[in-house]
């Protein structure tokens, strides 16, 4: 039986992997001047320094999460085909995303009964989402079951590390991750707060040092404690058009464990609109989260 793997823009997984592995991408979306914008399926078709450059201007922006019909619409084509689905979403724990997917899938298991819809929450974002959704291609194409992908993909996500810096604590701030006063304190004393992904798919400061440098090999370090299997594992980088400090950070990397593939990519603009200009990320799978 056919296999088809959904996810979603915020995943923002290079085009050419797109094509290449066969994965069906549904665009999310944000508003902006009081209307919604189709995020890009693709990093490649995503200005970066145009979207930025309206953050570093205050423009106001905000997302706009896909609806049930619109999970449906994308699933129902590849139903009509005879094929089974597994979408993979961005976090729970940051959207309401993955619910609307759940609802459009129970709705539709009633229309095709004799078809398999799997929703499968990534508890990450960005190539968080990416690296699960590009390994669950690998894994089909080596032709495993629906439930060994699954199975898979459950072990994959238990060590799904996220780890990133950001430039300007107001995004976080706008986003209810710090408060407002942390925030002005923070860009004043040139604090720069390590986050990550936690055990619950929740974005959260673990840590905070004073400047960039510190901040950018304080990544670098978690990835030398955590990560397993290097070299047989793709590993990613995004930046909220910071190209310079992607291409430092993918140094360190390549000095401290080489992977099979390191992917540097500018990040998407639906978790974008929360961390800002200056964000920095490393995703990895590692011994635990």
């Amino acid at each position: 039986m056919s296999l088809e793997i959904f996810t979603d823009s915020a995943a923002n997984i290079p085009g050419e992997k797109v094509k290449a592995m066969d994965i069906n991408v549904i665009p999310c979306s944000y508003e902006l001047g009081g209307k919604i914008v189709r995020c890009p399926l693709t990093p490649e078709e995503f200005d970066g320094r145009e979207f930025y450059d309206l953050l570093r201007n205050k423009a106001v922006v905000r997302t706009s999460m896909t609806n049930t019909h619109d999970f449906e619409v994308n699933f129902e084509q590849a139903l009509q085909k005879g094929c089974d689905i597994l979408y993979i979403s961005i976090s729970s724990g940051i959207s309401g995303t993955y619910n609307a997917a759940r609802i459009a899938a129970e709705e539709l298991r009633e229309k095709y009964p004799e078809r398999r819809i799997e929703t499968f929450d990534s508890m990450g974002a960005g190539l968080g989402i990416g690296l699960l959704v590009m390994r669950a291609a690998e894994y089909r194409a080596q032709g495993m079951s629906l439930d060994e992908i699954l199975a898979r993909l459950n072990a994959d996500r238990a060590g799904l590390c996220e780890y990133f810096t950001v430039d300007d604590l107001m995004h976080l701030s706008r986003g209810g991750r710090v408060s407002e006063i942390a925030a002005v304190m923070g860009t004043v004393l040139n604090i720069k707060p390590l986050l990550r992904g936690d055990e619950e798919g929740k974005i959260v400061v673990y840590s905070k040092l004073r400047g960039r440098k510190k901040a950018i090999a304080a990544i670098a370090k978690e990835y030398k404690d955590k990560v397993v299997d290097a070299q047989n594992q793709t590993i990613a980088i995004s930046h909220g058009d910071c190209l310079e400090d992607a291409q430092k950070l993918a140094e360190m990397v390549m000095e401290i464990a080489p992977p099979k593939e390191l992917i540097i990519s500018m990040h998407e603009p639906y978790t974008g609109i929360h961390v800002g200009p200056g964000m920095l990320s490393l995703f990895f799978i590692g011994s635990s989260r």
